[in-house]
């Protein structure tokens, strides 16, 4: 199996080191904005949001006069995560204390339905009681929203109300934690933390509408600046391996037992399931050697493996009986000693919120549409840890079948897999920043590219990009140029023809697909904001993709031709890479725009699929291809006089070269609107 997608980091350790109040960086960059009433918070997994939080609830109810903190987290589990902390022995002014009578998240495993549910709803109600002296309550989002249907708004006047993995919510009128933040807002009497490690939706609808949104104070923490501060984890990988038949006989192919690997088998609705999950366990179980019976304490199977010459311990979180589940789940509480547990086997437990830092290898099984879901799962591999140098993600999914009814939906599951990996590539890579290239730039070469220590950005020049003028285009490539990546990668139009089509134009993809994504998502912009934003999104995504396409299969612990680290701290690897396969000196947006930059999906499915499968695809693809329209005919204006002014000559839609071959389709569209108007005459 080949990486999609393979980062090296530097290893600088910033992001694990303390300031004198006992915050992480990102911690710090919260806390810089205590004051503000709502606060979003967007960081990955493991990079510190709960403690965070913690940090920012004290000092709102010590120093800004908020009478009750209380955080909602979508599953129990995670509710540890914000027990008791010791704060103040690292340099803070107060501790974090949560009375186990206050902590509604300790019972796991016991479901929040009916009695048990209106029970902890009543708790909430006594916690709020101004007579009450407690401060600080965990419940779950549920517990949370049946609290707001049941009160009175007013109950939580001049409370902080903190909701973690706040991607649950969405501006839908059906999501009623979406409408617990909009009438909180609406009410203005509380303030709101929310956090997320991801922000992306795989229903494609809105967390929050852009009115509310603007309301809220982002604060920022990418993938890149956790992973290179980390003291040990040193680079991650990101594949996908094809299989036909039952997964279970090809799991052995990717599953290797000497990692700490957690496996997601496959939701009994997803195509690669068996509708059998004891079955699949059990197959899982006998590769990884022989069963040797359960161990009491924890209720983990045990496995002997005569490879490693060793017993496996594996936690099966599949299991629905009560009794067995509720034991597996407690052994897993803590997980302190890395030798506790080696596998864990899960179907829709142990994603979000879940800390194993020992886990080197994140395992799914079938396509997963929610971007979220991946992002979340990633985020199981990617804790730092002694001696875990490497961390994977591996997504197992089956090959389109030809005999299958279901051919051409299984090509688009196969398509928004493969184009969900590239907006990986574009989170996991550093912050990059583009201007015009100015005529004094032609004297300093080392201008074309630069790096700011104090921010982790990486400068680019670029001939003819428009820099952005508005607040709202800067805004938007400050807090949310992921999410609106996110957006492009999952547009079915994208996804199904610039990913899996080889002889699209990159034209079409950068000047009229991606606009229209943009012009979708933010409705406000004009014309010249998402033009400004176009080229932002299109030259990130083409010189990272580029850069780090062109690496692919270079070994982790492969160096350059200087003998250096291909990627180390400050992002000069990067940087390097930019160099050694763009020619800087020579970047222009036009260029850019010649460059797909979902080319190197369809390399991946080239290189790993045999050829009848790539037919299928490129015939589910050649089915729905849409004609030329006016908009974006129109679009392509400038680029087709450009086109005329170089070469003293129209365009040829028989051109073998696939940008003249577009814009031929363009200029013929053209004559036949002037052929049309000018028979209607």
């Amino acid at each position: 199996m080949k990486d999609a997608i393979h980062v090296t980091y530097g290893q600088t350790g910033n992001s694990q080191q303390f300031n004198t109040m006992g915050m992480r960086p990102m911690q710090a960059r919260v806390f810089a904005k205590r004051d503000e009433q709502y606060i979003l918070v967007k960081a990955p997994p493991a990079s510190g949001k709960s403690r965070a939080l913690m940090f920012l609830g004290l000092d709102k109810l010590h120093n800004q006069g908020i009478r009750k903190v209380i955080v909602a987290v979508p599953e129990k589990s995670i509710g540890s995560s914000f027990k008791t902390t010791m704060l103040k022995e690292h340099g803070f002014f107060s501790d974090w204390i949560v009375p186990n009578q206050w902590n509604l998240c300790l019972d796991v495993g016991t479901l929040e339905e009916g009695a048990v549910l209106e029970g902890k709803v009543n708790t909430l109600k006594s916690f709020l009681d101004e007579r009450n002296q407690e401060p600080i309550i965990v419940c779950t989002h549920s517990t949370l929203r049946a609290a707001f249907k049941k009160f009175s708004l007013d109950i939580f006047d001049n409370c902080l109300i903190a909701v973690d993995e706040f991607h649950h919510a969405s501006s839908g009128e059906n999501n009623r934690l979406g409408e617990v933040v909009r009438d909180l807002i609406k009410r203005g009497s509380a303030h709101i933390v929310a956090m997320t490690g991801s922000y992306f939706r795989g229903d494609a609808v809105m967390v929050l509408d852009p009115e509310d949104e603007a309301r809220f104070t982002s604060v920022s923490y990418t993938y890149y600046e956790q992973l290179n501060g980390y003291k040990y984890l040193k680079s991650l990988g990101i594949g996908y391996h094809f299989y036909s038949g039952r997964y279970t006989k090809s799991i052995g192919e990717v599953l290797d037992p000497s990692l700490k690997t957690i496996i997601h088998i496959p939701h009994i609705m997803n195509s690669a399931s068996s509708k059998d999950k004891y079955r699949e366990v059990h197959e899982i179980l006998s590769f990884l050697g022989e069963y040797q019976g359960v161990e009491e304490e924890t209720g983990f199977h045990r496995i002997f493996n005569k490879d490693l010459n060793r017993i496996l311990k594996v936690a099966d979180l599949v299991e629905d009986a009560p009794e067995l589940r509720l034991r597996t789940q407690a052994g897993l509480r803590d997980t302190t000693n890395r030798d506790k547990v080696d596998v864990i086997i899960a179907l829709n437990l142990a994603k979000e919120g879940f800390d194993w830092i020992w886990c080197e290898h994140a395992l799914t099984v079938g396509y997963r549409g929610s971007l979220t879901e991946i992002i979340q799962i990633i985020g199981r591999a990617t804790r730092d840890a002694p001696s875990k140098k490497h961390a994977q993600f591996t997504n197992l999914v089956p090959e389109p079948d030809a005999t299958q009814s279901t051919v051409t939906s299984a090509v688009n599951d196969l398509l928004k897999a493969i184009s969900a990996s590239l907006l990986m590539q574009q989170v996991l890579a550093p912050k990059f920043k583009f201007r015009t290239k100015r005529v004094e730039d032609e004297d300093d070469a080392s201008e074309d590219m630069t790096y700011d220590e104090t921010t982790g950005e990486i400068t680019v020049a670029i001939k003819g990009y428009k820099e952005p003028t508005s607040e709202n285009v800067k805004a938007i490539i400050n807090n949310d140029i992921n999410e609106l990546i996110g957006a492009i990668c999952q547009d079915p139009e994208i996804s199904s023809q610039a990913t899996a089509d080889p002889d699209i134009a990159a034209e079409r993809v950068n000047v009229h697909l991606i606009p229209k994504v943009i012009e979708e998502k933010f409705e406000h912009l004009n014309e010249t904001e998402v033009e400004e934003l176009r080229q932002h999104v299109v030259a990130q995504m083409n010189i990272i993709g580029e850069s780090q396409n062109q690496d692919l299969l270079k070994p982790a612990h492969q160096t350059d031709e200087d003998d250096e680290p291909v990627s180390q701290g400050k992002n000069l690897g990067l940087m390097k890479l930019v160099r050694k396969f763009i020619n800087v000196q020579e970047l222009d947006i036009d260029l850019i725009d010649q460059i797909n930059p979902f080319r190197s999906a369809y390399e991946i499915l080239s290189k790993d699929l045999n050829t009848t499968t790539l037919a299928q695809i490129n015939s589910a693809i050649t089915t729905k291809t849409i004609r030329i329209t006016e908009v974006e005919a129109a679009r392509m204006i400038p680029k087709l006089e450009k086109f005329i002014e170089l070469n003293s000559r129209p365009p040829s839609s028989l051109s073998e070269n696939p940008s003249e071959r577009y814009l031929g389709q363009v200029y013929d569209f053209f004559l036949e609107m002037k052929r049309k108007r000018a028979a209607e005459k």
